[in-house]
């Protein structure tokens, strides 16, 4: 199973932040970013996925150098590749604009690795804008199926099973592969990074693809 997780970087949301008096905007200086919150539940989702079944997880995620940080801590986590996906181009992107841009990526990705993914894995939301679209705008991009607010991914013949949550309960989807799945929070904690997968993160190749590389 290849699996590609998609991740945000953010600023810390247990930081209590201000607005700027001057500008209106989020004073963020000093302020540290971290990968997004629920994108750390997908890519433990992903690994557990993967040490149960067998398989590859990939990360990536549009940004400039200073992403390199969420991608280092995802490698230190268990993801076995990291790309970033980089241009100036990409700066201030909507989520269509980023729904599309990733789905370019997906392409280019597969391309260098030598590998389809059978599975995209995305968090519900960002906890930055919080809206939630990016996952499903990806699988329309994709022309692929997907499942939202995602606890638990089993594999099944011919693709996935998925436990969904509701307001009312729980919805159990059985899913043919390629698709796109957003994760809520399952009933466990994405694990720590121990020293040692720290300073192999730290040596680790992050692969780059830019606006060129993906014709857009």
């Amino acid at each position: 199973m290849e699996i590609l997780v998609c991740v945000k970087q953010v600023p810390d949301d247990s930081v209590e932040i201000s607005l700027d008096p001057k500008t209106g905007a989020p004073a963020l200086d000093g302020v540290t970013p971290v990968v997004n919150a629920f994108d750390t539940y997908a890519l433990e989702m992903a690994k557990r996925y993967i040490e149960d079944n067998g398989g590859n997880v990939t990360v990536a995620t549009i940004g400039d150098d200073d992403a390199t940080a969420a991608l280092r801590t995802c490698l230190a986590v268990g993801a076995g590749k990291a790309f970033l996906i980089k241009d100036a181009s990409f700066a201030g992107s909507d989520t269509t604009a980023k729904a599309y841009i990733l789905s370019k990526a997906v392409a280019k990705i597969e391309e260098i690795n030598g590998a389809k993914f059978d599975i995209v894995f995305c968090g519900k939301e960002a906890t930055d804008f919080s809206k939630g679209m990016v996952g499903v705008q990806l699988a329309s991009e994709l022309g692929v199926g997907v499942a939202t607010d995602v606890i638990a991914v089993d594999p099944a013949e011919g693709g996935v099973t998925v436990k969904q949550e509701t307001e009312t309960g729980y919805n159990v989807i059985e899913m043919t592969t390629p698709c796109v799945v957003t994760i809520q929070k399952p009933d466990y904690d994405p694990r720590y990074p121990t020293i040692k997968t720290k300073m192999a993160a730290r040596k680790a190749t992050i692969n780059e693809v830019t606006a060129a590389d993906l014709a857009v």
